[in-house]
């Protein structure tokens, strides 16, 4: 009888390194946590949302003091993880939590890390995105107290002149505050054309010969005349290609589309070293499928949200995935749409292809072998502990391999075409008001892209791809801010005046 092949271990060449050792550990121990019988473990919901419910009312561990600074963070994490597991916070809590997050809000504008803490791109998004789950219009839900007006106005103080955003005053540029400032401005109708002047083109310079992205790159400024920046210069990326800076990269060049649809300027990406280095920083069968976040590091949970997550993004881009042509269940192609990966078929055939780029079983298997801890919670990689982070950014990436949501071109032009043309912004952001039609084309085109994603009804009405079954499905998260869709949708809409 034929012997089960053993998985080889990664190889070193013969050549020992700290790296190659540490490497073959990890390994090891992640091997140990499939059982004799292959059995697939159940995704551990109950285990988690008491492990949730602990932090969300007793309070964080002691250890977690070092994030004083990131209380919007903690919130946040605990509640788009309630959101992915389904469960809903009863009025007392939510009340609590609104209170909490508007206590927040900084006399200047945007949201800080703690009461009397300095305002920050980072937890302004937290704020805002906690706020889309528990909050709501009307007095006391925190939507009508967000002071929208002072966060636009907060935006632009930090905007320097290659179109990149200081994190907060005083502080450094970095890819990630980029992202967190598009997704509030997004949500919350404070999107201009003035305030994302320039970002496309700094965003498209953070992209690093590997094909990801770095956290910022070095302008390159007229020595003479030092108030212009150089288009044709050399503007290399700052750092290492990293998972976390390459979706929130992506994200933003997604969200900046109909920014630079309406621009003359049309900066462009490298998808296709884009696409090779994301699809290699998914793990060997030695690390069961998981992902890293680096080159030559090893496979983290979190990084199942960011790299795992950043797929329907480049199916956004036309990398991947069957086009979302007129109905998004119909597995019939017209003769004009051509397949994105390549593939072409004559009019009236039927696809019936695998058209991912990257192992979703694998993914999800690494996540509920390795992922979960028996107490509860989930971790970075056995036989670490448990924290809040690491148990959304593995239930956020489980989430995306489970569902596949993309851009319906369908619903993106209907909500077009229903735009009132009387909608007018609700806030006075005072800015330049030269092109109102160039504004007001940005709006609509923005939120129409936002609430465009959807989910393929064909897939989300099978469970034959979730590994372990129905039991351990998740709810589906909106692939730009990590909240459901209905979350996206709701503060969106209140903003916008829909």
């Amino acid at each position: 009888m034929a012997t089960e092949r053993e998985p080889k271990l990664t190889p070193f060449d013969n050549y020992p390194t700290q790296t190659s050792i540490v490497q073959h550990e990890t390994e090891e121990v992640l091997l140990k946590q499939i059982p004799d019988d292959g059995q697939v473990p159940s995704l551990n919901k109950t285990g988690h949302m008491q492990f949730l419910v602990k932090q969300l009312v007793q309070g964080f561990p002691a250890r977690y003091s070092s994030q004083d600074a990131s209380q919007p963070w903690l919130l946040f994490w605990l509640l788009q993880s309630f959101s992915c597991l389904g469960v809903v916070l009863d009025p007392g809590n939510k009340q609590k939590a609104i209170d909490k997050i508007m206590a927040w809000q900084h006399p200047a504008g945007g949201f800080s890390g703690g009461p009397g803490q300095a305002a920050h791109l980072l937890t302004t998004y937290a704020s805002v995105c906690a706020l889309a789950i528990v909050g709501r219009a009307g007095p006391g839900g925190g939507w009508d107290d967000i002071d929208r007006k002072k966060i636009y106005d907060f935006f632009m103080s930090l905007k320097q002149k290659d179109g990149s955003f200081l994190v907060a005053h005083h502080s450094e540029v970095d890819v990630r505050g980029i992202y967190c400032l598009l997704v509030v401005a997004t949500l919350l109708d404070i999107l201009t054309p003035e305030l994302v002047a320039g970002t496309p083109e700094f965003i498209a310079s953070c992209q690093t010969y590997e094909g990801g992205f770095s956290c910022a790159s070095y302008p390159a400024y007229d020595p003479s005349n030092p108030e212009r920046i150089i288009d044709s210069g050399s503007r290399p990326s700052l750092g290492e290609a990293h998972g976390g800076y390459t979706f929130c990269a992506l994200a933003s060049w997604i969200m900046l589309q109909p920014y630079i649809n309406l621009s003359p300027s049309k900066p462009s990406l490298n998808l296709k070293s884009l696409t090779r280095w994301l699809v290699n920083m998914q793990g060997t069968e030695t690390e069961l499928g998981g992902f890293k976040g680096r080159t030559n590091k090893l496979v983290d949970g979190c990084y199942s949200w960011w790299c795992g997550g950043s797929f329907a993004l480049l199916e956004a881009l036309g990398v991947g995935g069957l086009e979302n042509a007129k109905a998004p269940s119909d597995e019939v192609i017209e003769e004009e749409e051509e397949i994105l990966r390549g593939l072409k078929v004559e009019s009236g055939d039927w696809v019936d292809v695998d058209d991912e780029i990257f192992n979703s079983k694998a993914l999800q298997e690494y996540i509920l072998f390795a992922g979960q801890t028996p107490s509860g919670g989930l971790r970075d990689k056995p036989p670490k502990n448990p924290d809040a982070y690491h148990t959304l950014y593995c239930l956020s990436g489980l989430s995306s391999a489970q569902h596949h949501l993309f851009p319906s071109k369908a619903k993106n032009e209907k909500f077009i075409k229903s735009w009132d043309s009387s909608n007018a912004r609700s806030v006075d952001l005072g800015a330049n008001r030269e092109d109102e039609e160039v504004t007001t084309t940005l709006r609509r085109s923005s939120l129409a892209s936002l609430l465009s994603w959807g989910e393929d009804p064909v897939r989300a009405g099978s469970f034959s791809h979730i590994v372990g079954g129905k039991e351990n499905r998740l709810n589906a998260t909106h692939p730009i801010t990590n909240l459901t869709i209905t979350h996206t949708e709701g503060i969106s809409k209140w903003a916008y005046g829909l």
